[in-house]
């Protein structure tokens, strides 16, 4: 239900009255409620859902000048379980974000995503402040709202801008990074820290900043720069740069195996890279669903419908 829900809202961002054009980014936020007791005022979730569309696309999260038509495209689902003393919530966030393929009306999806540690503290019209220089804010809770936004907001221009330059996305790693070293702490906060599990925020910006995986980011500029921009006027080529992709996540993936950037990697990209390959002959076909199935085995039986 909610992956169709979100794939609607990803299609028809662009065409929301209410939207806030602004330099970088054009995103979408949707706050769910339905598990919280009306004990709480419902009205809070709307004026939630409205701040938080006016933080994010109010902002300028880069010094790029961005065309309309090339400002990225997200969305922000806030789904929230509980909700606890003092204005204080718990839920889980997915975030998409797509990129726009050359010649074509197509988005591939940059990131497809859910968060499921997501706490945080609103009261209804309270002020949402956020800055890179004072992250933590003078409210954890608080603070945690517009810093688990802003992560994902630099994660997105990091890898909007590794696809279109090699390791362009590395000035908004950093800016991730930083997020994360300054992190909101409060013991209902998670996500932040390595101990907190194997799959949260830390391990995913470690992996895109620890120079021992650089290689990640030349799979991603090739996937698509070398790959899927060139799939309408040379599908051939556009298919060999993705299988040089798929062979460098491969190289990581043998050397530092069960990373989160490579499972990261194919929560956006299971539905659509098997495709591409449909019209290759028997030895590509081959290729790639080997080395998808290495990387990804839990999608193994997609990726032989798509190949087989």
């Amino acid at each position: 239900m909610y992956k169709t829900y979100l794939l609607l809202t990803f299609l028809l961002t662009a065409l929301a009255p209410c939207l806030v054009r602004a330099q970088d980014i054009q995103a979408n936020v949707t706050v769910l409620a339905s598990r919280v007791p009306t004990t709480v005022d419902h009205k809070v979730f709307n004026t939630l859902q409205t701040a938080l569309h006016d933080f994010l696309n109010s902002r300028n999260w880069s010094n790029e000048s961005f065309q309309n038509n090339e400002k990225i495209r997200c969305n922000f689902l806030i789904n929230v379980s509980s909700a606890g003393d003092n204005n204080s919530f718990q839920a889980s966030l997915t975030i998409q974000a797509g990129r726009p393929i050359y010649n074509s009306s197509y988005q591939s999806p940059l990131i497809n995503f859910q968060d499921p540690n997501f706490a945080f503290r609103y009261a209804e019209f309270q002020p949402l402040e956020y800055s890179d220089n004072r992250v933590q804010g003078t409210d954890a809770l608080s603070a945690n709202l517009t810093a688990t936004l802003a992560y994902y907001i630099y994660l997105i221009m990091g890898m909007d801008f590794d696809s279109y330059s090699q390791r362009g996305g590395d000035v908004y790693y950093q800016k991730a990074l930083n997020i994360v070293n300054n992190a909101p702490d409060d013991r209902t906060i998670t996500g932040w820290k390595a101990f907190d599990g194997v799959r949260n925020r830390y391990w995913l910006i470690e992996n895109l900043t620890n120079s021992k995986y650089t290689l990640i980011h030349d799979a991603y500029y090739n996937y698509y720069r070398s790959g899927f921009d060139l799939l309408y006027d040379k599908p051939a080529d556009g298919r060999t740069g993705v299988l040089n992709a798929l062979n460098m996540l491969n190289t990581v993936n043998t050397e530092n195996p069960d990373l989160m950037i490579i499972q990261f990697f194919f929560e956006g990209k299971s539905n659509e890279v098997a495709k591409i390959f449909v019209n290759s002959d028997p030895d590509e076909k081959n290729r790639a669903l080997d080395l998808l199935s290495k990387m990804d085995p839990s999608n193994t039986n997609k990726y032989k419908a798509d190949l087989q």
